[in-house]
């Protein structure tokens, strides 16, 4: 069906989705929030549909919740459904998946989702996708709603590290069935018109991995939240004290070549590192930590409130972004935006985001991150010039505002394309 071409200055009616918006982990929950928010600070109306976990949102925008089994609950984890639950084919179809060691989530989300649509689509001018990229949002294109998708990076390079650093074959099975939804993802991405993605590393990467015309795709950095990330002059400094912000245990990550890294640097100097997170109970990072004797010097903070990383950063020397791949790297923009000196490895868009307000190092190199470790701890007065640099950078290039823009205009790109 056609629809009526939107001037230019008209707000907007839209419909963001995400099949899970944990707003503490994994960015999803994050980048609904923040990007809803700025598009209503625009003027347009903006509605959000979600599985569980649901993001938090801010006034004014309607959250429409789209329940499911939620089996990957941590307080509940693959909890065993009722027999009333399961004659819901949905359910059972993401039963059946995660009994079988895949993900069904995105499938399952998205079939709900288009069940959704059908009956509120025509309330909507664009229907915004974070990434689900399941059979059920060609359906909901079908309805005749112009429909965008952000990419954040292409989780083929998830796949991949986490292949190559399993020993075990059954194991290295296990992670490529979790991931038999990529496939899907691809296909589905091949069908819509205009993919918003958050970098040029993410553009060509995903290009590559999903065989997506370069064309299609419309770069937009994400922003970063300056409410939470903010210098705090007041706090004090201190002296050989490491910051990371980090998913412990997932191999992209990179954490292992940090510690070892710090472990190297503590036979001479007495420097600790804080890692802003948890590992896993008996898992890599942990045993890590054991056999190093790093207990001593590396401390693991659990989840911490929104309100409490400014102080963190505050309060430490530096901080290191060692991750061997990012589509974006917002861990090094919040570090920069609270006017700390960033060390970051050159992986994926990490390099587009740190330019030259930080120090870059090749990844998976706990070498060279000690050798710029090192550098930095001894060199106060280059650490103050990076910390005014990428301070100076986000506000000049990384702002919601900006973000929100721009994804208006691709929007209007969709909708004018649609016809």
């Amino acid at each position: 069906m056609g629809r009526t071409r939107k001037d230019t200055r008209d707000p907007l009616s839209i419909c963001l989705f995400t099949y899970r918006g944990k707003p503490t982990s994994g960015g999803q929950g994050v980048y609904i929030r923040r990007l809803s928010t700025a598009l209503r600070d625009l003027g347009h109306r903006v509605e959000v549909v979600s599985g569980p976990p649901y993001p938090t949102l801010d006034d004014g925008i309607a959250l429409h919740k789209l329940p499911s089994l939620d089996l990957y609950n941590p307080d509940d984890l693959f909890r065993v459904p009722h027999i009333r639950e399961l004659k819901n084919p949905i359910n059972l179809m993401e039963w059946l998946g995660v009994s079988s060691g895949g993900f069904p989530e995105p499938l399952t989300s998205s079939i709900r989702a288009f069940r959704f649509m059908k009956a509120n689509f025509r309330k909507y001018d664009i229907l915004h996708d974070n990434q689900c990229l399941a059979y059920g949002i060609l359906g909901i294109k079908a309805l005749g709603l112009p429909t965008v998708a952000t990419i954040h990076h292409p989780i083929t390079v998830d796949r991949d590290v986490e292949i190559d650093s399993e020993r075990v074959f059954w194991r290295k099975w296990k992670v490529r069935r979790w991931y038999s939804f990529l496939g899907m993802q691809g296909r589905v991405s091949r069908r819509l018109s205009h993919i918003i993605t958050v970098s040029e590393a993410s553009k060509k990467d995903i290009s590559t991995a999903f065989s997506i015309p370069p064309h299609r795709f419309r770069v937009v950095a994400n922003g970063i939240n300056t409410d939470i990330f903010h210098p705090m002059p007041d706090v004090p400094r201190r002296e050989d004290t490491i910051m990371v912000t980090n998913s412990a245990d997932t191999p992209l990550k990179g954490l292992r070549y940090l510690i070892e890294a710090v472990s190297s640097i503590r036979r001479h100097r007495n420097v600790t590192l804080t890692v802003i997170g948890q590992p896993k109970k008996d898992g890599f990072i942990e045993k890590l930590v054991y056999d190093l004797k790093a207990h001593t010097y590396v401390t693991f903070t659990g989840r911490i409130e929104d309100s409490a990383f400014a102080e963190y950063y505050a309060r430490a020397t530096l901080a290191v972004v060692p991750s061997i791949y990012e589509g974006f790297g917002l861990p090094a923009g919040e570090a920069m935006a609270c006017r700390v000196p960033v060390i970051s490895t050159t992986g994926g868009a990490l390099p587009e985001v740190v330019g030259d307000a930080g120090v870059l190092v090749s990844p998976g190199n706990a070498r060279a991150l000690e050798q710029a470790l090192v550098d930095l701890l001894d060199n106060p007065d280059k650490r103050e010039r990076l910390a005014l640099a990428g301070y100076e950078r986000v506000k000049k290039h990384f702002t919601w505002h900006a973000t929100a823009q721009r994804v208006v205009d691709v929007y209007r790109e969709a909708i004018d394309a649609h016809g």
